[in-house]
């Protein structure tokens, strides 16, 4: 008896050029490099450029793993992009980042679940392939984050940044008795009472504009460490592997006390915590994606090793997925 699979092809990133440090940001804001480091462990983030769009960070993570995997648009019948800040209200991302790679079959969308996003539409593009709707997903989670900052609001400027990072998933039939391969299992939860602790006060509903980020730093850090360990258990429980099992552990990159608090929480000894909030800063959910492809590129994660990616963004939402590469 076979099992389908949802097995991992290739990864790629992408960081726009411009570099700002710490030390930049408190030309402009009153902040500093300590207070920075000391509270979230952020010592700088990637800005996109003037004219440079979600899309175009999304579509050259696409190119960098379809190289990775050895593919081409040809091969990906399946675009999802997990993004809070699209070029448009509508098209989805999606459709942009499948016009600039030159598709005109399959389909694309896009997922909104913030920082969470990338777990969802791994999840989601697993069960598409289980179902037989797509046979290769090219999985995106992209943001221009900062272009919903306050950049005079020292409590959330100096926390985000830009990027994206790229994953295939294709379809792959295991026969009895060959080791296990691709994702696992998996858990996605939400609730909306917690909506105003994390979120933007602005939507094309509600005000007409894109709005700002507006954060509860305290009640959020209060609530992360817990969610995160009760998803990463759930999808353990699920899978029949402990903690003990996992090779690597890839977090939502907001937080180092955050990571560092799940990770001891959980038991895991931190050489396998994945970890680059210090070099990325909260890309919301381009973070795990972009955490994958440096511990892929770094030679970290290789074939077999069991990873768990989780997160947990502004909803609240957050998920855990458990793959074996």
């Amino acid at each position: 008896m076979t099992r389908v699979r949802s097995i991992v092809r290739g990864v790629g990133s992408y960081l726009p050029q411009n570099v700002v440090t710490n030390a930049e940001l408190a030309k402009t804001v009153d902040t500093s490099d300590e207070w920075i480091q000391q509270r979230v462990g952020i010592k700088e983030r990637h800005i996109a450029a003037e004219g440079e769009f979600t899309s175009d960070l999304a579509v050259a993570a696409a190119k960098a793993a379809l190289d990775n995997a050895g593919l081409t648009p040809e091969d990906i019948d399946l675009i999802i992009v997990a993004t809070t800040t699209p070029d448009y209200t509508f098209p989805a991302a999606a459709t942009l980042v499948q016009m600039k790679l030159g598709m005109h079959h399959g389909f694309a969308f896009d997922i909104q679940a913030v920082c969470s996003g990338f777990v969802y539409a791994v999840t989601t593009a697993d069960s598409y392939i289980k179902n037989g709707l797509a046979k290769r997903a090219l999985v995106i989670g992209a943001e221009t984050f900062t272009r919903l900052l306050d950049w005079t609001d020292r409590t959330t400027c100096v926390l985000f940044g830009d990027g994206a990072g790229a994953m295939i998933l294709e379809r792959a039939e295991l026969a009895e008795g060959e080791p296990e391969r691709g994702i696992i299992a998996s858990a996605l939860r939400s609730d909306g009472h917690h909506w105003d602790k994390l979120y933007v006060d602005g939507g094309p509903s509600s005000t007409g504009t894109a709005g700002h980020v507006h954060m509860q730093g305290p009640e959020v850090f209060r609530h992360a460490v817990g969610k995160i360990t009760d998803v990463v258990y759930a999808t353990l429980e699920q899978s029949g592997h402990t903690v003990a099992d996992l090779d690597w552990f890839v977090p939502h990159q907001a937080n180092k006390r955050i990571i560092d608090g799940a990770g001891a929480k959980l038991g895991l000894p931190p050489e396998k915590v994945v970890t680059t909030v210090d070099i990325h800063a909260n890309t919301s959910a381009a973070s795990v994606p972009l955490a994958l492809s440096v511990a892929v590129a770094d030679g970290r994660i290789k074939a077999g090793d069991l990873v768990m990616l989780e997160a947990m963004g502004g909803g609240f939402t957050w998920g855990a997925s458990l793959i074996r590469w």
